[in-house]
């Protein structure tokens, strides 16, 4: 699993947040997305990363540019015993 963490330029309410998570969920297989405009941030959970370029070209088309894009290894937080 993989976290990737987007810093967007162009987010400025929460109808914004909800576009920038209907493209994500509409054009990549992802568990879970949530975007807040006030940090400019969207996280998403996914099995693999996502293609910069092409994340890049599909925010531009909705009026969002992509600053940063960072991905990390992801592990679900729980209790094992």
């Amino acid at each position: 699993m993989r976290k990737i963490t987007l810093k967007v330029d162009g987010m400025q309410c929460g109808m914004c947040e909800s576009h920038m998570n209907e493209l994500i969920r509409k054009n990549y297989k992802v568990k879970k997305v949530k975007s807040s405009h006030s940090t400019g941030e969207c996280t998403i959970i996914a099995e693999k990363d996502i293609p910069r370029m092409e994340l890049q070209h599909k925010l531009a088309e909705i009026g969002y540019k992509l600053l940063d894009m960072q991905s990390e290894e992801y592990k679900k937080k729980g209790l094992f015993w």
